[in-house]
Order: structure tokens, then sequence, then C-alpha cells
């Protein structure tokens, strides 16, 4: 027998400081998983008329499910977050887009029933975990040509968006990411990144100390500056440390219910989930992914990029996001995208993104009621892109 789908909201979401990776990092001495107990409690705290026994399931993602971020995150989280032992969970990987997934995943089940509200985000360690670490790649993708080697590094993947769209230069990259860490300085100087961020206490080679701030910002970043620096990708490149996100350590996690659930239990609906979408592309080109996937969302909405009002897109390296742009004709300083910076200027802790895109949108929602739809969106290892299209239930 047939049953309707219900609608699936977005109430609210936070995240960690997003930290440089590695022993001079602030979180070098805390674990994968309390950082994720820490934006757990903090989106409880922050709506005290839910209680946790409505929690349905947990889902956390974490590309290097090892060590501290292993076992079933979802649930080792949401017992040392002090939920309920009839609270389920479990983990997702679908490396950057780790987090979107749990969203889109926990999504499906309160849309169909399963439960009412559901917990979602990610962490990423990657100064405990660093990518790649402690995988065997197969040797047919290489022996058999099934994929190209250079798919196996990141970096690589973006020197080859270069050659592919050879237009776009390193100069556009480095313009690109001294825009992005110039909005976001704007974004820390006015408070909204505060908003999205909770404080976490934690200890250091120099005893306890709060992390409060994003340590790949830096403002006064310029074009002569990013011109001196080397691409350690390939000799005579194009991609760089400041045309790239840096290795970073973070969380996050956000709350997802159904429409009639949020009302009953007096949660601020903020958006609506409208339509998402995952697609393949050439795992060498894996940042062209997100290109596919928009227009697999917008085509599953019934809408174009005309209609949506602000977006949210990772930025992995600058050259991703004037892929993205050149491929759906978007200006790359269309004042839509990425309005307080991106993940060049805070950083990118794989599977703990997606969320960091979605509490800033919704928060872009609430400041402009005249938007109606958003779009959150990045690219996946691998050669995969994501794309999420919501409604602004702020929207006059």
């Amino acid at each position: 027998m047939g049953r309707a789908l219900r609608e699936v909201v977005y109430v609210d979401g936070a995240r960690t400081p997003f930290g440089r990776a590695g022993p001079k990092g602030v979180f070098w001495r805390t674990r994968a998983d309390d950082m994720a107990v820490k934006v757990v409690r903090e989106v409880l705290r922050r709506n005290p008329q839910l209680p946790p026994e409505r929690i349905g399931d947990v889902a956390l993602a974490a590309t290097a499910q090892v060590g501290d971020q292993g076992l079933t995150l979802g649930r080792d989280v949401a017992l040392l977050a002090g939920l309920p032992q009839t609270v389920p969970g479990y983990a997702v990987d679908r490396m950057c887009a780790g987090a979107l997934t749990a969203v889109t995943t926990v999504a499906g089940e309160i849309a169909l029933g399963a439960c009412d509200v559901a917990l979602a985000g990610g962490v990423e360690h990657m100064g405990h975990h660093p990518m790649g670490d402690d995988v065997d790649f197969n040797p047919r993708f290489v022996a058999e040509r099934l994929i190209d080697e250079s798919a196996a590094t990141m970096g690589a993947t973006a020197e080859n968006l270069h050659d592919r769209f050879p237009h776009l230069t390193r100069e556009d990259a480095d313009r690109y990411a001294v825009r992005s860490q110039q909005k976001a300085a704007s974004a820390w100087e006015n408070g909204i990144m505060r908003e999205t961020i909770v404080p976490m206490s934690v200890f250091t080679d120099d005893g306890w100390r709060i992390a409060e701030r994003d340590e790949f910002l830096r403002p006064d970043t310029t074009m002569e500056g990013l011109a001196t620096l080397k691409t350690p990708f390939r000799a005579g490149g194009r991609v760089t440390a400041g045309n790239s996100a840096g290795l970073t350590d973070g969380a996050t996690a956000c709350i997802l219910a159904s429409e009639e659930a949020a009302a009953e239990l007096g949660l601020e609906a903020r958006m609506r989930l409208v339509s998402f979408a995952y697609a393949g592309v050439e795992p060498e080109v894996m940042g062209i992914g997100p290109i596919p996937a928009t227009e697999k969302a917008l085509a599953q909405a019934g809408l174009t990029l005309d209609d949506i009002g602000l977006i949210e897109l990772n930025e992995p390296f600058a050259v991703q996001v004037l892929t993205w742009c050149d491929g759906l004709g978007v200006a790359s300083e269309d004042e839509r995208l990425n309005s307080y910076g991106g993940a060049i200027a805070c950083g990118h802790p794989l599977a703990a993104t997606g969320v960091r895109l979605l509490a800033q949108l919704a928060y872009g929602f609430r400041e402009r009621p005249d938007v109606r739809y958003g779009l959150t969106g990045l690219c996946i290892g691998l050669g995969m892109g994501a794309a999420v299209v919501w409604e602004n239930l702020h929207a006059e």
C-alpha cells in the first residue's frame, strides 16, 4: 500500500572552528569523536524543546573511518553525547560529501516516516588521519586503466582541471582565492560566523585554551603574495596552497525533522529540502562533478539557476569553483556565490564540510527573505559531485 512522503526541514546546525591539521594545529591533542560530541551537544543545547528521546537516528560521516573516528560513528557519538540508549546511529562515507550524504540519507528516513527527527553531520581529523592513510588502493585501478593515476591525488586532479579548461588561469584562481579570504574576513568581523561556530576547550602543548576561530583565515592575502607560492603538485603548475583549502580538522552536526514534527515540538524550520542529486564523472577531473549534480537537482525541482538566489559551493580548489561557474554560465564574481567565503579561507575537513555549507545557507536565508531558493554543492573524490536545492522558509 502506498503512502505519502513527508516534507523534510532543516532546523539548526553548528560546527567547530576548523583547525590546521598536524602537530601545530589547535585540535592535535583532541579526539575526533569528542569534536563531534561537542557539536551534537551544541545543536541540542540551542534547541531545548527537542526531547532527546525523539531523535530517531544519528548519521555521522568520516572519510577515514579508523582510530578515533572509527567504530559506528553515529552510535559512538550519540552515546558519548549523552543521548538515550534507545537512539540508534550509523556511519557514512562519501568522502567530501560525507555530511551532505548523511543529511540526504536521514532525510529519506524522515520522508518515509521511519523517524520524525534525526541528527546528521561529519567529522574529519586530518591531523590524526591524513588523506589516503591506511588505504590499500586496488592495483587494478591503474593496471587496467580504470582510472588515471592522478585521480588518487586531489591536487593533481585540480591541475587536470586547469589542463581541461586552459582559459582558467592561475591568476584567475588566485583572484578568486583573494575574494574568498576577504569575504570570510568580513563575515567574521560582522559576527556571522559566531552564529554557526561553537567554541571548544582543547588541550595543547601550552595547556588548555579555547578554540574559537578558523586557523586558515588570511585576511591580508594579496595577489602579489599568492604569485610567489610554489606549485607542489606539478612543476610550473597552477595549484598552490594559497588557492586551495588547507588540510583541516573539524566537525559539524545539524537537526533535520519532518515539517509536522518541527511544528509539534516548536522547532524553527529554516529550510525545506526540495531536491538532491549525486553524479559520477571521470575520477581524474573530479572537480567537474558538481556540474551534472547541479543540473540533475535543478531538473528534479523544476527550477533553473536563475531561480537560485544563494549558492554555497565548496572550495577545495579555486579552479574547481571556476570550473562549475564556467560549466553553468555563472560569473565567478556573482554575488549569490559563497557570500561568506569558503573552504579556501576556513578549511575543508572532508566529510564534515557539507553541514558547514547548510549552516551558512540557512544564515543567508534568514538575512535575505527576498530569496526563495538556494543550493549547496561540492565535488567528491574518485569522480563524483553532489547538489541539494533548499527552499527558504523565511521567504516573503
